[in-house]
């Protein structure tokens, strides 16, 4: 059994983390940083370099100052990278983007329908299987030039590995991109031909490689690689393992996911935001949502500060 700490990436979409984790589960150490978002052309991207700058300088710092020597990635939903070989054949999307009109209604009517993948038709790139086809009608040989389409807690797998996987909890949230019931991907992926393209499927948290490290004293480290995860799916794991089963769990962030394992999907109404995500395990949960994260920053003006028990209770 492995007795160091674990460093594990938390990739938001506003502000991305990193959490050190004592192998008793205590946090020792953490350091966050906003991703940044620019744009290219007539489209809004992440600078993932200077991202990926950040994690690799923050590694060594925990590797050299507490013996790290493991890595786990989870990161916000609706996001996906385009890679061939060992490089980027596009830049990656940012999610808050809507195609143009004329392009949104030819994407739309494609779509498959909620009763197979339990994805609501969402705007912008809340289906990142929509940003697909976006991409795809703006240049239709792009993702033929790729040979992975990856989610993007797997892109920093592979960053950091150089493996390329797939993991269900992310490819099942709201994506467009996988079948539940099915426990395969969606009739969109085989139709489009990107099914060559979706790398074979590793479980969350299994090792996908490791990552050479050298640290301030000159010395190598190696570093296990584990492969990511959807972060609200790793919470609502998190307490299924401690043997939980009927319950609700309200994961907050920039958005607000409640998963309920309880409800019926049949009992879903895709209009009012309802959906399923899948369990780490494959399964579907039953989830609501809402942006409540960035509803909060929007009415509090950025506010930061450690908000005392009494004034919640107030």
């Amino acid at each position: 059994m492995n007795h160091s700490p674990i460093a594990v990436f938390d990739l938001g979409k506003t502000n991305s983390k990193l959490f050190v984790v004592s192998a008793e589960g205590v946090l020792i150490d953490e350091a966050r940083t906003r991703p940044i978002w620019h744009d290219e052309g007539d489209l809004r991207v992440l600078d993932e370099a200077t991202l990926f700058d950040w994690m690799q300088r923050e590694l060594a710092r925990v590797a050299s100052t507490h013996g790290v020597d493991r890595v786990m990635f989870s990161a916000h939903g609706c996001t996906f990278a385009l890679v061939a070989g060992n490089e980027l054949v596009h830049s990656i999307l940012d999610y808050e983007q809507e195609p143009p009109a004329d392009i949104a209604a030819c994407i739309d009517a494609v779509t498959p329908g909620f009763s197979e993948t339990f994805s609501p038709q969402l705007p912008l790139g809340f289906n990142y299987g929509r940003h697909l086809l976006w991409l795809d009608k703006r240049d239709p040989e792009l993702i033929q030039s790729a040979d992975a389409i990856l989610a993007y807690p797997q892109f920093w797998s592979w960053k950091f590995s150089g493996r390329k996987v797939s993991e269900v909890s992310y490819l099942g949230c709201h994506s467009h991109l996988w079948a539940p019931l099915k426990d395969d991907f969606s009739s969109l992926v085989y139709r489009m031909g990107w099914r060559s393209r979706m790398p074979e499927l590793a479980r969350a948290g299994s090792v996908v490689g490791t990552y050479p490290l050298t640290l301030d004293d000159g010395q190598r480290h190696e570093v296990t690689v584990h492969n990511g995860v959807h972060d609200s799916s790793s919470a609502l794991y998190y307490y299924r393992s401690l043997g939980f089963s009927d319950f609700t769990l309200v994961s907050t962030g920039t958005w607000v996911i409640i998963f309920n394992q309880a409800t019926p999907l049949e009992k879903l109404i895709p209009t009012r935001d309802m959906l399923a995500n899948v369990m780490v395990d494959h399964g579907p949960v039953a989830t609501i949502r809402f942006m409540g994260g960035r509803e909060y920053e929007v009415a509090s003006g950025g506010w930061a500060a450690q908000i005392s028990l009494e004034a919640v209770r107030g």
